[in-house]
């Protein structure tokens, strides 16, 4: 007798008649299914004409890109791949084969709509008792743009540039003139390469107007931000007290060397990354829930840090339904903390926990274990967060951020896979964030109901 199970590739086998009996009953395909049965997806079926040949169904094809995204196929070429290959997207697809352009159009054509489709999901949480709001842990994570950080151009590298492709032109006229007395060099096309400087020309010229747009803009919030101190500083003297330092110098318009724009993604941005270095990048931003993981709050930023995108979250708060519940509590890291975001929290009617500073990693025996110090009596919005920080209870709740976004980010890149954008653009960017996230959500909501 053989100790080894028999290997026979000769004997026929059929797969069961019916698609129902290919997984299992606790299968993440299926509750990618059963979730999707449940959502409303008139926006998307009304904008079938049905003319033509029969299209796959919108619930078809989201079940896909959903599975794609929660278990690391992102490509639409994989996917349709996998609906021969895998057992689960056999499932998922009921046995159907969409195409990667059917796919990849879908996927483009739905963003907006698959970003309502987000909130109709953490719904059905809450219908579950998957989900109850209460604190949020709110933290930014760079995705690479669909970009290369080498096609991008520099304002000085295109003056530079500009002015080569210039005295390139004018050399090229000159031997065009002077072609009945001297002989052109060995195959030169006197037009063509002119034409082909001309182009190149207007390309930097577009790309130059493109940095002169970013530039004014920035300029204008600094200056801003300007005379803001400059109004603080004025109000100190009035009041009798000297400013500490010297005063800010107005800011410089115009373009700086090092302002640049990236000619595959203009609307991508360099930024340092982790590690080190710099990478062509989008900032993902991610509210979720320290209860039960759930990413609550998603959107996509150009800035290369995270002041300015606690406003943005809390307008995304309010805009969720009542039915969800009521957020209490913003929890981040220094990296967020500004007087105005403070005081944009409590006028939002969230508890603002902007950490002040880096906080220590091995906090002293004592102090972890040290009474509560009395309430301050003032109205100062700082000086009240500060206390709230340094209770045990604040200590506590502030511990809950680096437990419940931080993972969340590294499943997300680690286990799914997903560490760059498929599309070009921030408004693309936006929808394919919404799309991972809503995805995360569903894996999560299935292990949450495991549980």
């Amino acid at each position: 007798m053989s100790r080894f199970v028999p290997v026979d590739r000769e004997t026929a086998y059929l797969l069961p008649p019916s698609v129902d009996e290919w997984l299992p009953k606790d299968h993440l395909a299926r509750f990618v299914v059963e979730v999707i049965e449940q959502l409303d997806l008139s926006d998307l079926l009304r904008q079938y004409a049905g003319r033509g040949s029969a299209a796959h169904h919108p619930a078809v094809l989201l079940g896909l890109l959903i599975y794609g995204y929660a278990s690391g196929v992102h490509s639409s070429r994989k996917i349709e791949r996998a609906t021969y290959d895998s057992v689960a997207f056999r499932y998922v697809a009921a046995n159907t084969h969409p195409d990667h352009d059917t796919l990849a159009t879908f996927r483009r054509r739905f963003l907006k709509e698959v970003e309502a489709l987000f909130v109709q999901v953490l719904m059905l949480a809450r219908e579950m008792k998957l989900l109850k709001l209460g604190h949020i842990a709110l933290d930014g994570t760079k995705i690479d743009a669909n970009a290369s950080k080498h096609r991008a151009l520099s304002w000085a590298h295109a003056n530079k540039i500009e002015a080569q492709l210039r005295r390139e032109v004018q050399t090229l006229l000159a031997l065009a003139e002077n072609s009945d007395r001297a002989a052109l060099p060995d195959g030169m096309d006197v037009p063509a390469e002119i034409a082909r400087r001309e182009d190149r020309l207007s390309a930097i010229a577009q790309a130059k107007a493109k940095i002169e747009q970013r530039t004014a803009e920035r300029h204008q919030g600094e200056q801003q931000e300007y005379e803001a101190k400059l109004a603080k500083r004025q109000a100190q003297r009035e009041t009798g007290r000297k400013p500490r330092g010297k005063d800010p110098e107005p800011p410089r318009p115009g373009p700086k060397g090092g302002d640049q724009v990236n000619l595959t993604d203009e609307e991508s941005r360099i930024m340092p990354v982790s590690g080190g270095g710099f990478e062509q990048s989008y900032n993902a931003q991610a509210g979720v829930d320290t209860e039960t993981m759930r990413v609550i709050t998603a959107h996509v930023s150009q800035a290369c840090n995270d002041k300015r995108e606690v406003v943005p979250t809390l307008e995304q708060i309010q805009a969720l339904p009542s039915l969800l519940g009521e957020v209490h509590t913003l929890i981040t890291d220094n990296g967020f903390f500004s007087q105005a975001n403070v005081i944009a929290c409590n006028d939002a009617g969230v508890q603002p926990l902007l950490a002040l500073k880096r906080q220590e990693h091995h906090e002293p025996l004592m102090q972890r274990f040290a009474p509560d110090a009395s309430a301050p009596d003032t109205t100062d919005p700082i000086t009240q967060m500060a206390h709230r920080l340094s209770t045990q209870a604040g200590r506590s709740l502030y511990g809950l951020r680096k437990q419940t976004v931080e993972p969340v980010f590294g499943i997300i890149k680690r286990v799914m896979g997903w560490r760059q954008m498929s599309m070009r653009g921030l408004a693309k960017a936006q929808g394919e964030w919404s799309l991972v996230t809503m995805a995360w959500n569903i894996k999560r909501m299935h292990v949450l109901r495991a549980a």
